[in-house]
């Protein structure tokens, strides 16, 4: 199994490439700013045909150059419907006085245009997402936005790891993505995660949309934020844990 990624942009959003195998087609996740050109390189190292492309969510950071992308390959673009508006105004995702600090923080002096791409798909709950041998499935985890999904896929390889979860905002390394930004619920945060995340086996590695990967097993035992969440079916036995 093939998977690689790297950050990109001023907000170091990770990118990834997912495959069953080196020369085949792939799944990329989250082309965010700047992304464009470690995406290529990548494609020409690993002999890769882009696929599908996956947002996880629709905050700038992580599909600023999804549509571009999508188009250049061909590729559909996978993204949940409540934030499909987003791919063509990025920016009503934060406020507008977030908007000007980041546009000077950014360098920038006004906000490109942005179109959807030709063909668009709905990342909804328990879609299956099929290529070329790899199946990746949606779980919709609204919260950090309402359209927030993350991607899970079986995992083929030597190490103890049944699954990998692209996980965007949804989880990071010991913290979970903010809820103070338009369209945030941190109830719904809070829900998704007793739901959604809870009831999953240990071994599960975790790819985060910004710092270094995880597991299930180790945000459950040290995340102090999975710490106060309401009791949710043991995912060995299917009992409620305390």
């Amino acid at each position: 199994m093939f998977i690689a990624g790297f950050p990109a942009g001023p907000l170091a959003a990770n990118c990834y490439f997912a495959a069953i195998d080196g020369g085949r087609k792939c799944v990329i996740v989250d082309p965010g700013q700047s992304s464009a050109e470690g995406i290529a390189k990548l494609i020409e190292e690993h002999r890769l045909e882009p696929a599908a492309v996956l947002v996880t969510h629709g905050h700038f950071d992580h599909m600023w150059q999804a549509a571009e992308v999508a188009d250049r390959y061909d590729a559909p673009l996978w993204i949940h419907p409540a934030d499909r508006h987003l791919l063509t105004d990025p920016m009503a995702a934060i406020s507008q006085e977030s908007g000007t600090m980041l546009r000077q923080q950014l360098g920038m002096t006004e906000i490109p245009d942005f179109a959807e791409p030709g063909q668009v798909r709905e990342a909804v709950e328990g879609a299956r997402i099929e290529v070329d041998g790899l199946t990746l499935v949606v779980d919709h985890v609204p919260g950090h936005t309402p359209g927030t999904v993350v991607y899970r896929m079986e995992y083929d390889g030597p190490e103890d790891v049944s699954q990998v979860m692209f996980s965007g905002d949804f989880l990071f390394q010991g913290s979970i993505g903010r809820t103070d930004l338009n369209g945030g619920d941190h109830a719904q945060m809070r829900n998704s995660l007793t739901k959604k995340v809870l009831p999953l086996t240990d071994d599960i590695v975790v790819l985060p949309g910004h710092g270094e990967q995880t597991s299930i097993g180790r945000e459950r035992a040290t995340n102090p934020f999975l710490a106060d969440l309401p009791a949710a079916p043991d995912p060995q036995n299917g009992s409620a844990t305390e």
